[in-house]
């Protein structure tokens, strides 16, 4: 994965309470608790979250991991405009004060990079912020969209050159979604991060905000957006960011499926484990759609309910994002366990396990939401 360009460290590192002017809880510390290392931690990586620190619900700005596909574009937000063209009836062209001047909307929402769990050792491609910007459904019906348009295609500033077939061909980046999923009301043109202009290494002067959706879907540095007849099969919808799967048919066929990757997975993850005394707790994670409840299973014992940290603020506003968790573990017997959470959604899907048919004959690293089983030791 040297192709890309992770930078700032993802780490979160606020204490206690987190302060805020909209008021959320933090993460559920006690106060003098000791860390327990899992005997299968991996040193953290640079710019990415150490999980072992995990003890903030909101992740700060300069803490939040970033991707770059191509270049890292330094735009002049006075001269910049947002070009909307196509299959539209209106072709607009909008500055960074035009957008502002729309009706304002926020959201909490987990950003995941889709290969985040693809290998046993990249896990920190993750944050917690707070978005805010202008809904881009609105903007979209203003345009027009012609009967015939069935894709928007989001075009940002960031550009590289692909070879295909032995041309040189010069391009944007560039991720599409169809019409319906475009105009979903939960999508927002951002300026805003964490209630402050939003940061140029995560897409400043606008981005895409694309709740339920894995980071590669929201686009950074918008420059276009365009509605299109066809759909896009450029690198990053056809050849890359594509997930492989075998699928087994009743009579015994194999049936190879490549799906383009887009909403996120239910997932959820135990991120460490401390003690006071013979007090111990496991703390986690679960994320990637509306949670209802997570449960922890402790070696071979059955599953436990764990406790969702409450969060103080409205529920729609923090329906993407992750449910901090933790569950009390008094006086475990001394020696190696095995600890492993999954995750169940308000429709009732449950997080699948790691050794499920639906994990194993995934052939990529992409999407990957198995149950993530811990190891650690009880002196």
């Amino acid at each position: 994965m040297d192709r890309r360009d992770f930078i700032r460290m993802s780490g979160l590192s606020l204490t206690g309470f987190l302060l805020s002017p909209w008021g959320v809880s933090a993460f559920p510390k006690r106060e003098n608790e000791e860390l327990i290392p899992f005997l299968d931690q991996q040193p953290a990586k640079s710019g990415l979250l150490d999980w072992s620190t995990l003890d903030s619900f909101i992740t700060p700005n300069d803490e939040f991991f970033n991707v770059s596909h191509y270049n890292k574009p330094v735009i002049d937000q006075d001269t910049w405009q947002l070009e909307i063209s196509g299959l539209v009836d209106n072709p607009m062209m909008l500055t960074i004060d035009d957008i502002k001047a729309r009706p304002k909307q926020d959201v909490i929402f987990t950003l995941e990079c889709s290969g985040n769990h693809g290998f046993p050792t990249f896990t920190g491609a993750i944050g917690n912020a707070k978005w805010a910007g202008t809904p881009l459904a609105p903007i979209l019906k203003e345009a027009g969209i012609k009967a015939d348009g069935i894709e928007v295609i989001f075009f940002g500033h960031d550009s590289g050159v692909e070879k295909r077939r032995g041309n040189d061909m010069p391009q944007n980046f560039a991720r599409s979604m169809s019409v319906e999923d475009a105009l979903e009301e939960t999508n927002i043109l951002c300026y805003e991060m964490n209630g402050e202009p939003l940061p140029q290494p995560n897409g400043a002067p606008l981005r895409l905000i694309a709740p339920g959706w894995y980071g590669i879907a929201c686009v950074k540095w918008l420059k276009r957006i365009e509605i299109r007849d066809t759909r896009l099969m450029n690198r990053f919808m056809g050849r890359d960011y594509v997930t492989i799967r075998e699928e087994k048919r009743p009579d015994g066929e194999s049936v190879w499926m490549e799906t383009s990757v887009g909403r996120t997975k239910l997932k959820s993850l135990p991120a460490k484990v401390t003690r006071i005394g013979d007090e111990y707790r496991i703390y986690g994670a679960a994320w990637g759609a509306p949670i209802k409840k997570v449960e922890v299973r402790i070696d071979d014992a059955p599953w436990q309910e764990a406790t969702l940290d409450p969060v103080e603020d409205d529920a729609n506003s923090t329906k993407w994002a992750w449910k901090i968790w933790h569950l009390n573990w008094s006086n475990p017997p001394k020696g190696e366990h095995t600890i492993v959470s999954r995750a169940i959604d308000t429709k009732g899907n449950i997080q699948p396990a790691g050794d499920s048919d639906y994990i194993t004959k995934k052939r990529t690293y992409w999407e990957s939401n198995g149950q993530v089983v811990r190891k650690i030791r009880i002196e």
